[in-house]
C-alpha cells in the first residue's frame, strides 16, 4: 500500500493491551525494590556533593525552598511517566512513548533528546569521578596521580585516565548480566545514602538557628534561580523507564518505582540542605570546594568525616555512570528493534539474554568522550536534552488520554490535565533560561539525527514493513490493533491510513 509523506512521519505503534506486556528478548529480572534502586542511584550522583556551594550563594538559606520548588517541578514529570509507563511497559522511555501517541517523527526527536542526555551525561560523570578518586587516594594513601592522567588535552594532561577506567568497569558490569549489574547498584545506592544521612548525623551537631536569621536575602527571584540550578540534580529519574522490557510486571512496577525514587531523592536532598545550613553560614558556601566534606571536617576537627565523604562519593557516581550508561544501552536497543539504528544494537547474548555489542560499542564511545573532552562541555548538554524528553512525556500523557480513553494504565495522574500542563510550564521556563550556545547545538545534534532518520529509519522502520503486510486494524481515529497476537516489540502498527481498513496477516503476506 501507498502512504504519504505525511502518514509515513506520523504513524503510530499501537499499544500494548491489558493483560500483555508483550514478549520480550531481555530477561524480566528486575523487580519494585530494583527499579526504585535504578531511580535512586541515576540520580543522586555528583549533584548533592556540590550543589550547594553552587546555590546557596544564590538563593541563601531560602535555598530549601528551591530545593523543594525543583523536586516538585521533577515530580510533576515524574508522574506522567508513571502514567505512561503503566500503560506502555517498554523499554526505550520516552522515545518509546512517543513512538505510541504522537508519531515516529517525534520519536526520532525524543530520541535524539535521549541520547545526548545519556550519552553526554554519562561522560561527564566519569569525568567527574577522577577528581573524587583523586582525593580519597590523597586522604588515604598521600598521594595523588599526575595531571596529565586526570585531565583531558585541552586542560593540560594526556586523557583522564580514571574516567576511561570507571567506563570499562561499568561495561564489564552489564555484559557479565543485568541481574548482577542491578545487584551491584542496590549495594552502592545503598552505601551512598548511608553516606549522606551520616553527614546528616553528624552535621546535625553542629546546628546553629541564627544560621537562618536572614532566610531569603535574595527574595523570591534568588529561590527560582537557585531552583533552576538545582533542577539537575534530580535528572535521571527517568532511568527507570528504560527497563520496561526486563521489569517483572512493569505495568505496576515501573510506576511505583518512579514515584518512590522521587520521594527518596527529594527527602534526601532535603535533609542534606537543612543540615547544611544549620551547620554553616551561608555566606561561607561561596566557592567552597567538596562543600559537605568541609562542614563536618570543621564540626569534628578531624578530616577523616571529609574521607568518609569522599568514599561516598565515589560509590555514588560509579553507580550513576552504571545506571546511565544502562538506560542508553536500553534506549539504542528499542531503537534497533524499531528499524531506527543499526542491527548490531539489537542483538542479544543468548547466556547473558544482554546486547553485549551494544553495550560495548556505546561505552567506547562514551569512554572518548570521557577521556579526552572537559566535564564543562559535557555538562552543559546534558540538561537540555533531559528537559527536552521530559516535555514530551507530559504532552505524550494528554494525546494518550484522548487517543486510548479506555487503555488500562495502573496509575493515573492526579488532577489531570493540570499535572501534565504544569509539568510542560515548568520544563519550559528552564529551558528559556539555558544558555543559547546550548540550546544552537542541541539543534544540531537533533537535525543529524532526523536527516539519519529521513534517510535510513524511514526507509527501514519496522512499523513501516508491517503496515505492508497488513497486521493491524483501525478501530477509530488513531486508534490501532493488531490483527492476530505479536510481539509488540516486534511487530508495530499496520494500517491503511487512506482507507482505515484492515487487511488480514495473510492476505498481506500472500500480496
Amino acid at each position: 500500500m501507498t502512504m504519504t509523506l505525511r502518514q509515513q512521519l506520523f504513524r503510530v505503534k499501537p499499544v500494548p493491551k491489558a493483560g500483555g506486556e508483550g514478549k520480550s528478548e531481555l530477561k524480566r529480572s528486575i523487580g519494585l525494590f530494583q527499579l526504585t534502586m535504578i531511580g535512586v542511584g541515576g540520580t543522586i550522583g555528583t549533584g548533592i556533593f556540590f550543589i550547594l556551594s553552587e546555590a546557596v550563594p544564590i538563593a541563601g538559606p531560602a535555598v530549601i525552598w528551591s530545593f523543594i520548588i525543583a523536586g516538585t517541578v521533577a515530580g510533576l514529570s515524574v508522574l506522567c511517566y508513571a502514567e505512561l509507563a503503566s500503560a506502555v511497559p517498554v523499554s526505550g522511555s520516552s522515545y518509546s512513548y512517543a513512538y505510541s501517541t504522537l508519531g515516529e517523527l517525534p520519536a526520532m526527536g525524543v530520541a535524539a533528546c535521549l541520547l545526548l542526555e545519556y550519552g553526554v551525561s554519562t561522560a561527564a560523570v566519569a569525568v567527574g569521578w577522577s577528581q573524587y578518586v583523586n582525593q580519597l587516594i590523597n586522604n588515604l594513601f598521600g598521594f595523588q596521580l599526575p595531571d596529565q592522567l586526570l585531565y583531558a588535552p585541552e586542560e593540560g594532561g594526556i586523557i583522564n585516565l580514571p574516567a576511561v577506567i570507571l567506563i570499562g568497569l561499568c561495561m564489564f558490569l552489564l555484559i557479565r548480566g543485568t541481574s548482577e549489574s542491578i545487584v551491584a547498584n542496590t549495594i552502592m545506592v545503598l552505601i551512598k545514602i548511608a553516606v549522606l544521612l551520616f553527614f546528616v548525623a553528624v552535621g546535625i551537631t553542629g546546628w546553629n538557628v541564627d544560621h537562618f536569621a536572614d532566610f531569603a536575602p535574595f527574595g523570591f527571584a534568588g529561590v527560582m534561580t537557585g531552583a533552576g540550578l538545582i533542577f539537575f540534580s534530580f535528572v535521571g529519574l527517568d532511568a527507570v523507564a528504560t527497563a520496561g522490557d526486563e521489569a517483572k510486571n512493569p505495568r505496576r512496577n515501573l510506576p511505583i518505582a518512579l514515584i518512590s525514587a522521587l520521594v527518596i531523592v527529594t527527602t534526601v536532598y532535603v535533609l542534606v540542605a537543612v543540615v547544611g545550613l544549620g551547620a554553616q553560614a551561608s555566606e561561607d558556601f561561596a566557592g567552597q570546594s567538596a562543600g559537605l566534606s568541609a562542614i563536618l571536617e570543621n564540626i569534628v576537627g578531624a578530616t577523616w568525616p571529609g574521607t568518609v565523604v569522599a568514599a561516598g562519593a565515589v560509590i555514588s557516581i560509579f553507580s550513576v555512570t552504571l545506571v546511565v550508561l544502562y538506560g542508553q544501552t536500553r534506549i539504542l536497543f528499542a531503537m534497533s528493534r524499531d528499524g531506527m539504528a543499526p542491527k548490531i544494537f539489537q542483538k542479544v547474548n543468548p547466556r547473558t539474554q544482554t546486547p553485549v555489542a551494544n553495550t560495548i560499542i556505546v561505552s567506547i564511545i562514551v569512554a572518548i568522550l570521557a577521556g579526552v573532552l572537559p566535564i564543562n562541555f559535557l555538562a552543559e548538554m546534558t540538561s537540555i536534552g533531559t528537559l527536552a524528553a521530559f516535555l514530551v512525556v507530559s504532552i505524550a500523557v494528554m494525546v494518550l488520554r484522548k487517543r486510548e480513553p479506555d487503555l488500562e494504565r495502573k496509575f493515573r495522574v492526579p488532577l489531570y490535565p493540570v499535572v501534565p500542563i504544569l509539568s510542560i510550564i515548568g520544563c519550559l521556563w528552564i529551558i528559556k533560561d539555558l544558555r543559547p550556545i546550548t540550546i544552537i547545538v542541541f539543534a544540531i545534534w537533533t537535525a543529524l539525527v532526523l536527516t539519519w532518520y529521513w534517510f535510513t529509519g524511514r526507509k527501514n522502520s519496522v512499523l513501516g514493513q508491517q503496515i505492508e503486510t497488513g497486521k493491524i486494524v483501525l478501530v477509530g481515529p488513531g486508534r490501532y490493533e493488531l490483527t492476530e497476537p505479536a510481539d509488540l516489540a516486534v511487530d508495530a502498527a499496520d494500517v491503511d491510513p487512506d482507507h482505515g481498513q484492515a487487511t488480514s496477516a495473510r492476505d498481506g503476506e500472500q500480496s
